[in-house]
């Protein structure tokens, strides 16, 4: 009675169109393929494969450990056993890790072998997404934004989503690219990218739409508003250059004719005195 549901399971293991079990894994970091096999078997060997064969497993006898011998050079050093399953762990893992991998469990008691399929998937942790903001101020005053994010080596898998809040209303937008506009007199919004992948979710800081459209002065000012402003302030220094070579000159006149003038006064204050003596007597 008890055989049966492992007959079943056995049997079932067989199957070649059996879908393999999907087992999601970190860069770097290590992961382990769950064997399952009926406690009541005798394991005659186990082999893994992966593309080609990567190690056989020999059960111990009289309760020593269990054997693995690597034939993979790829997975030397970085793959082992845990007892008493047979599981097999993979250490250090690397994009190249990824894909189909079997375990052919042999059994000492029946011709029949147990068949496991694992697909691994193998990604990296997210970092912070970036955001990259283009703008465009038009002619009626209306600011057209398009907001861009990505992740520095994302890998596969990566889906992103945005986030807009302002006024106590959610929108979300599916996509890396986010496009919207913006009127003076709208509310302030707020944007927020998410990046996901199996393994990590992560959020961008906000962005609000403030820097780049709400600023009166920024968004009024067109490119013949800034032509106007450079005039202006070109004809203000010349004006100011004009003046100061004014007064310098007129400092050198005044410092010219005051040498002249004092010598003047000079000589009518001499030709009085001779003047004064030399009047006729009465």
């Amino acid at each position: 009675m008890y055989a049966f549901p492992w007959l079943l399971l056995l049997l079932r293991l067989q199957e070649d169109d059996v879908d393999p079990e999907e087992v999601v894994a970190v860069l770097q970091e290590s992961i382990s393929l769950p064997l399952e096999i009926p406690p009541d078997e005798e394991v005659e060997n186990i082999i893994w494969s992966s593309h080609k064969t990567l190690a056989t497993v020999m059960p111990g006898k009289e309760g020593h450990p269990a054997t693995i011998m690597v034939t993979n050079p790829q997975y030397r050093g970085r793959v082992s056993l845990l007892d008493p399953s047979y599981s097999l762990h993979i250490s250090n893992l690397s994009w190249e890790d990824s894909g189909l991998y079997q375990a052919r469990v042999n059994l000492r008691s029946s011709q029949i072998s147990i068949m496991q399929q694992y697909d691994l998937r193998v990604y990296r942790r997210l970092s912070k997404p970036h955001i990259t903001v283009n703008f465009k101020i038009s002619g009626e005053g209306a600011c057209n934004m398009s907001l861009m994010c990505s992740v520095e080596k994302a890998g596969m898998d990566v889906t992103y989503s945005w986030l807009s809040w302002g006024d106590s209303t959610y929108t979300s937008h599916e996509g890396p690219v986010l496009s919207t506009a913006w009127r003076p007199g709208d509310s302030a919004l707020f944007y927020t990218c998410r990046a996901s992948n199996p393994i990590s979710n992560v959020s961008s800081h906000p962005i609000p739409a403030g820097p780049f459209c709400a600023d009166s002065d920024y968004a009024s000012e067109k490119p013949s508003t800034h032509f106007c402003l450079l005039t202006k302030g070109l004809l203000i220094f010349l004006l100011l250059v004009i003046l100061a070579i004014g007064i310098w000159v007129i400092q050198v006149r005044k410092r010219y004719r005051m040498p002249r003038m004092k010598k003047l006064r000079r000589n009518r204050m001499k030709l009085r005195r001779k003047e004064k003596p030399g009047s006729s007597p009465s």
